[in-house]
């Protein structure tokens, strides 16, 4: 476990050639076409450690990684992922560029809109990262500073929705571009998900600490609105996994916890296609 997470410090920031969807042009799919065809495009992110990223062998790795290869497997394919921006994940979906998101998808109503989420696989928390120098131990600690978030994250609505009203909301490309303003000193604080403190961390040493909890969150599978098919052979496979102990086994080498407990449900943002 200390290896893996020791690896994937060591290449946080190596993002840029994964900034925009890249030429892969796989148009959408049923679930027996791809089977007949023999590969899986999977949409991931290139630059979010340990969540997903790009190994110093230049192979993509990480948690959702390790969790499409074995999805692909279930389906007897090969798996190809294309690494996406964080504004990138739904359009590449819903234009068919990829066939399925193991992006760290976090479920929200608005997201839900767009695509259809499975039930959930993984959990995360948003918080607010800033100097140990810095006092803040409340939302009004932060008024009239600028605030770095990935565009269109889980994080930019979450650090908007908080404090969008009284501080200023600067977007990146991405969380490797939103942990380097921090560190540069464009922004005076960053809005990140549970590891960015050990990327902080790996940036420079003791220099940052974690703020203000936001919200709790849950990533889930990402399909096309109304793909039954789809739906349904994400929602098996993490059955599958959740039984066997792969989702946990996976969840331990990657997190360094104890598989969470997801909730049955979650308003407004249903697991199955009606």
């Amino acid at each position: 476990m200390q290896t893996n997470r020791r690896k994937f410090l060591g290449i946080a920031f190596a993002t840029a050639a994964f900034a925009t969807i890249g030429a892969t042009t796989a148009s959408a799919a049923t679930v027996e076409e791809i089977k007949a065809k023999g590969t899986l495009v999977v949409g991931i992110q290139g630059d979010n450690a340990p969540w997903g990223f790009v190994n110093t062998s230049g192979k993509q790795d990480g948690f959702d990684a390790d969790i499409a290869t074995l999805f692909a497997k279930e389906l007897g394919v090969k798996v190809e992922f294309q690494p996406l921006a964080v504004a990138n994940r739904i359009p590449a979906l819903t234009t068919g560029k990829v066939d399925i998101l193991f992006a760290t998808m976090a479920m929200t109503e608005e997201r839900a809109k767009s695509i259809q989420y499975s039930k959930p696989y993984a959990a995360n928390t948003i918080s607010l990262y800033a100097a140990k120098a810095d006092a803040v131990k409340a939302p009004a600690d932060v008024a009239a500073w600028e605030i770095g978030v990935p565009k269109s994250s889980s994080q930019d609505k979450a650090v908007t929705d908080a404090v969008g009203s009284t501080a200023t909301i600067r977007r990146f490309d991405d969380d490797a571009a939103t942990i380097q303003a921090l560190i540069s000193g464009q922004v005076k604080a960053v809005g990140g998900n549970q590891f960015y403190g050990q990327r902080l961390d790996a940036a420079s040493a003791g220099t940052y600490e974690r703020k203000i909890d936001f919200l709790k969150t849950y990533n889930g599978v990402g399909t096309r609105l109304g793909e039954k098919d789809w739906n349904e052979a994400a929602n098996s496979f993490i059955d599958k996994i959740k039984a066997s102990g792969e989702l946990a086994a996976i969840t331990k080498k990657w997190m360094g916890i104890e598989l969470p407990t997801f909730p049955e449900s979650i308003p407004n943002i249903p697991f199955t296609v009606k």
